[in-house]
């Protein structure tokens, strides 16, 4: 199920945010909402904050400054990682909407 896929990746990267303090150091002053919008139904808000995710709420919320759209079964292949985000973006089954500097982020977070 889809939110339990989300609710995986938060905890992976909340989990890697606390253990590693470079990480935890280079997020702790952001807040970012992001937004997870699946083209087969459903789109998914949450929050970076405080160098944690917020755990996802269904619906759209606030513009988000990071929209990452795909389709349930490539989010899955990602979570479980069966498939590499740099194929999923080459193939266009995965496309991320925001500035550069929160992409390079995303990259070196994830």
């Amino acid at each position: 199920m889809i939110e339990d896929d989300l609710l995986s990746l938060v905890d992976r990267f909340n989990r890697h945010a606390q253990k590693n303090p470079a990480v935890h150091n280079e997020v702790k002053d952001l807040i970012r909402h992001i937004e997870v919008k699946f083209s087969d139904g459903g789109t998914y808000r949450m929050e970076l904050k405080d160098g944690m995710l917020s755990l996802p709420v269904k619906g759209d919320g606030v513009k988000p400054e990071i929209l990452i759209t795909t389709d349930v079964k490539t989010f899955e292949g990602l979570v479980r990682k069966e498939i590499g985000p740099m194929k999923a973006l080459v193939t266009r089954k995965l496309q991320i909407d925001a500035s550069l500097e929160d992409k390079i982020l995303l990259r070196r977070l994830l």
